[in-house]
């Protein structure tokens, strides 16, 4: 690896919490979203030279911090902000493992104040992914099924609107914190899912986002322990992760959920969650779509075999999703399973209809899902065309290749 690419993977990691830290002593996201490019910067100027630091995230974090208490020292309003800092600003040293849990607090702020409701809810979760989940405003466009220049419109407003209005950096109390709390599980959900099926680039998986939406929804389930939905979507977030060994192949391949070796899932994983299922059910009377999806990938992690898997119950969980969640992905993913319980026929209906979703235009994930059905129906011309269109689609290396094998399959078949 390249002195530049071991710059950019670390900055991808630890950006972050780089950006936590320093929001802390500027006080605006915007700004502090500078501060540590600036520390990309002159990671990209000096590690070629020195080489890279035995601590990387470390030393772009004091960089970071450094170039920040510059900036207020420049700023007339010094005085002010050195008491609202406090010593903070006096001396800086390179973070100790002390430090720690002010990084993690500092996450936890930053996601409520990505998260204000000043805030549009489209803005909250484009801002957040950028922040937080370290994407680019094309992946975030991906993951939210909108065009890339409406995602960079919707970040930069964002940072304005936060500044304009003030807002503090803090996690917040009371009411204010129930308010605002949809909109931040929402978020840690797209982050663990970019992580578990990145929208571009060469690797199918992630796992550094993965593990920083769960980490984000355990210190969320610690704090609003009476939160219902809280522990649904730590209960969801835990059993897919349970899969992450066995998701890809030797070389990187994707490796679907029929071919898994079941044995590779992490039982640790799957028992915290179905422990987190468990508190959501005790905390909440009606399921929320948080729970009602870790109920579905519970009925996943029971089954040994593929085989085994309980279908029937697991369309019945996806109709009560579509009544509490209504969505055309929800619609999509229903069909999946009513193929798998009452065979392709009865869901190549389900798909056909939702055709002409504009937000399904471009998900790679319907032309996917009706060649499949078309190739257990027999229709392989048809299905291969529909691989075909699913690869053009797919921003991701690893998922274009094996929609294309995919499509190679349809021609042997014939």
């Amino acid at each position: 690896m390249t002195t530049a690419s071991a710059v950019e993977t670390v900055f991808r990691i630890e950006s972050a919490r780089i950006i936590a830290g320093v929001t802390r002593i500027v006080r605006d996201v915007g700004i502090a979203e500078e501060l540590a490019q600036d520390a990309l910067v002159a990671a990209l100027e000096q590690w070629p030279a020195s080489g890279v630091p035995d601590n990387p995230g470390a030393w772009l974090t004091a960089t970071a911090k450094h170039c920040a208490i510059d900036l207020v020292r420049r700023k007339e309003t010094y005085a002010r902000k050195l008491a609202e800092v406090g010593r903070t600003l006096e001396d800086v040293p390179p973070p100790e493992p002390s430090d720690v849990d002010d990084i993690d607090d500092d996450l936890l702020r930053l996601i409520f104040t990505a998260c204000h409701p000043v805030l549009s809810a489209e803005a909250r979760i484009a801002l957040t992914l950028r922040l937080l989940g370290g994407l680019t405003t094309d992946e975030i466009a991906r993951a939210c099924l909108v065009a890339e220049p409406t995602v960079a419109q919707r970040v930069v407003r964002a940072k304005r609107t936060l500044a304009k209005a003030g807002v503090p950096f803090e996690v917040p109390y009371g009411a204010d914190r129930v308010e605002r709390l949809g909109s931040v599980l929402e978020v840690v959900y797209l982050v663990f899912n970019e992580g578990y099926s990145a929208t571009t680039g060469d690797d199918w998986l992630r796992p550094a986002l993965c593990e920083d939406a769960l980490r984000l929804g355990r210190v969320l389930a610690a704090l609003m322990p009476q939160e219902p939905e809280v522990h649904g979507l730590v209960a969801l977030l835990e059993i897919q992760a349970s899969r992450t060994a066995a998701r890809t192949g030797p070389d990187g391949e994707p490796v679907l959920l029929a071919d898994q070796n079941r044995a590779r899932w992490s039982r640790l994983l799957i028992r915290r969650g179905f422990a987190a299922l468990e508190r959501a059910s005790a905390v909440g009377d009606i399921p929320g779509p948080y729970t009602l999806q870790a109920a579905i990938a519970a009925c996943h992690a029971r089954a040994v075999r593929y085989d085994e898997t309980d279908w029937s119950t697991i369309a019945t969980l996806y109709a009560r999703l579509a009544v509490v969640s209504p969505s055309p992905v929800v619609e999509l993913n229903r069909a999946v399973a009513v193929s798998m319980a009452d065979g392709p026929a009865a869901a190549l209906a389900i798909v056909d209809a939702l055709d002409g979703e504009p937000a399904l235009r471009a998900y790679h994930l319907l032309p996917s899902v009706r060649g499949d059905l078309l190739a257990r129906l027999g229709r392989t011309a048809e299905a291969r065309a529909e691989f075909e269109r699913a690869a053009t689609l797919t921003r991701n290396e690893r998922e274009r290749d094996m929609l294309r094998a995919r499509a190679r399959e349809c021609d042997s078949a014939r």
